[in-house]
Formats: C-alpha cells, sequence, structure tokens
C-alpha cells in the first residue's frame, strides 16, 4: 500500500486495545500492517460495494493502492460498471476481511477521482503487460470470444512493443473519502469488539461509537 500514514505503536495498539484509539487512520494503518504481516493472499484486498441506475447494489473484489488520511484509492477502468457507478452516485462502501487476525473494517463514503498527477505516477507503476491488458480491455462490455480479446492484446502489445505506455485516458483511480468507518475484532462466544466513527462532512472532527456485536 503507497502513501500510508505511519505507524508510531501509541499505547493503545501495544496493548491491544484497539477501543482506545481516537480517530480511524492510524488505526486503520495499523491492523494494515498486521494484515500485510499475517495474510496469506493478498491484504489489499476489498469488496467494493456501489449502487446501478436501478438502485441495486452491485459488490465486488478491488485492490486498495493508496490509504492516507485523504481516503482509500483503488484504480479501475472509468467506463467499466463500478467507473459509471462511482462517477453517477459518488458514493460506495468498501469492506476489508482479514481472516487470519479476525478483523473485519468496513467503510462507507464519498467518492472523488484521483488527479491526473497520481494516475499517471500509478500507471508509470504497473508491469508493461498490465499497461498493455488496460488499453485492450473494454471492461464491463461483451465479449465475444477469449480469442478476441488475446487479438486486442496482441494488436496494443504491437502497437507499443518500444518505449512507454501512455496511461489511457479512460483508466484513472478513484477516492473513497470516509464518513464512517467501523472495526470489528472476533472474540469467545460472539462476544465481539465493534467500534465506529463517524463525521457529518470530510472535515469534520471524527466521533467514536462502541456498538453491540
Amino acid at each position: 500500500m503507497s502513501d500510508t500514514i505511519p505507524i508510531q505503536h501509541p499505547s493503545w495498539l501495544t496493548s491491544g486495545d484497539f477501543t482506545a484509539a481516537e480517530e480511524p487512520f492510524r488505526l486503520f494503518a495499523a491492523w494494515f500492517e498486521q494484515a500485510t504481516a499475517s495474510e496469506p493472499r493478498d491484504p489489499t484486498a476489498m469488496t467494493l460495494a456501489t449502487i446501478d441506475k436501478d438502485g441495486l447494489p452491485n459488490a465486488r473484489m478491488v485492490l486498495l493502492k493508496g490509504a492516507d488520511e485523504r481516503g482509500f484509492v483503488f484504480y479501475t477502468n472509468l467506463l467499466s460498471q463500478k467507473g459509471q457507478e462511482l462517477d453517477a452516485t459518488a458514493k460506495a462502501a468498501l469492506v476489508f476481511h482479514w481472516k487470519s487476525l479476525n478483523k473485519q473494517v468496513r467503510v462507507r463514503g464519498l467518492v472523488e477521482r484521483v488527479t491526473a498527477e497520481e494516475a499517471d505516477a500509478y500507471f508509470a507503476s504497473r508491469p508493461k503487460q498490465a499497461q498493455i491488458g488496460a488499453w485492450a480491455s473494454k471492461q464491463s462490455a461483451p465479449l465475444e470470444s477469449r480469442l478476441a480479446f488475446e487479438k486486442a492484446v496482441a494488436i496494443t502489445a504491437a502497437k507499443y512493443a518500444f518505449g512507454a505506455v501512455p496511461r489511457p485516458d479512460f483508466w484513472s483511480g478513484f477516492r473513497i473519502v470516509p464518513l464512517a468507518i467501523e472495526f470489528w475484532q472476533d472474540r469467545p462466544f460472539r462476544l465481539h469488539d465493534r467500534i465506529e466513527f463517524k463525521r457529518e462532512r470530510t472535515d469534520a472532527p471524527w466521533s467514536k461509537t462502541r456498538l453491540y456485536p
């Protein structure tokens, strides 16, 4: 995860009592650090929930590419189903579930696009084959056959055989700016711990509430 908040290991973290945290971003960074060390697959995997044009929820897995006090960032094709839904509603929810830690984080908030500079920097850091795939894939559109996709990849690879691959104008990132972040910790006999941080606006202070499990 890039641009992560530095972790200074305050007393509530070293004591194991996460419920003593007074703001959510350092707590998330601490939990993410733990997940990075223990999760056997990909600790950046998160469920992204959006709303489609008919008002139905839509959920899928995406990968976290940055997190700081501004929010949680991932990248995608802007013309994809999720890209269009995010642009249309400017609202979304995320869920992280780290089974190795028995911990879960839920995020709800507003959506904004990352800057062109941020998108350019991340796109440039991707492997060239992934960059080519971004150009070749009409994400979420009907695909007549696997062969048609492989042909598109081959044509794009030939086009950019030499030199850098530019970022497509239809590919960028979204930032989920949280209004609510809930932390859930498994406890024996389902007597779990739940702490929710909420704020009325993105520039407002956080309030904290303990919830029944």
